[in-house]
């Protein structure tokens, strides 16, 4: 079995990823900002660490700790905000922050772990982008900066890489039923409004991109690498008819 790192642990869909990974026999490591989220993985293979994923030494800590007893084989970034504001009404200072929490602490998870992961042979990453970085969305325009200077980083990382051993990929949700995503599910209307762009009618469960990112770090391919999976109900890629 392996070690893993999970940024963005207190994330939703890192709260159904932990325990998948942690049944399948995987030693976890933990990096978050809420305490609170973690204290629920009581497991003996289970390791947290507090702090901004934005905080090198504190990622540097975190890779410490993932490291002590073996390897460090897979790393899953799950640090996202969401910001859906037009660009006349949004401040550089809040659209930096998105750029910052978005693309910044995944180049920084890149850059940290990936030195780590080339040392010991390589292994594998996965980056959480949007369905906004390939379609065209009102208002999205600082979400689809960010998240399409990650798919870009992803496929670049992935050329960079491949020959040392690391196979580097993300998944694209569309809008998914999680915390950060409350405010634009709040009234009927609005809720009613976003399923009907989704092709299979209905807003993504966590746990659908949790299976997912599990699949990229245990199950893909050796092959399979600079590729963003998307799983966002055909929204990106599908029309549906009637």
């Amino acid at each position: 079995m392996a070690s893993v790192l999970v940024v963005g642990a207190s994330s939703d869909v890192a709260q159904r990823l932990i325990p998948t990974l942690l049944a399948d026999g995987h030693t976890v490591t933990g990096l978050a900002r809420d305490e609170a989220r973690l204290a629920g993985f009581s497991h003996e293979r289970f390791h947290a660490v507090i702090g901004d994923a934005l905080d090198q030494n504190v990622l540097q800590e975190a890779v410490a700790k993932a490291t002590a007893d073996e390897p460090l084989s897979m790393v899953a970034h799950l640090v996202g905000s969401i910001v859906i504001r037009p660009p006349h009404a949004m401040k550089m200072d809040q659209f930096n922050e998105v750029i910052a929490t978005n693309l910044g602490s995944a180049f920084l998870t890149l850059s940290v772990c990936g030195k780590a992961m080339m040392r010991s042979g390589g292994g594998r990453m996965v980056f959480t982008s949007s369905v906004a970085a390939g379609l065209g969305l009102v208002n999205h325009e600082a979400i689809a900066a960010a998240k399409g200077g990650l798919e870009a980083m992803v496929r670049s990382a992935a050329a960079t890489y491949a020959k040392r051993g690391l196979r580097i990929n993300a998944v694209a949700p569309s809008l998914t039923e999680t915390r950060l995503a409350e405010p634009m599910l709040r009234s009927d209307a609005a809720r009613a409004a976003s399923e009907a762009m989704v092709p299979i009618g209905r807003i993504g469960q966590p746990e659908e991109v949790a299976t997912s990112m599990a699949w990229l770090l245990t199950g893909a391919p050796d092959n399979m690498t600079g590729e963003v999976l998307h799983v966002d109900g055909g929204m990106g890629r599908v029309r549906a008819m009637g």
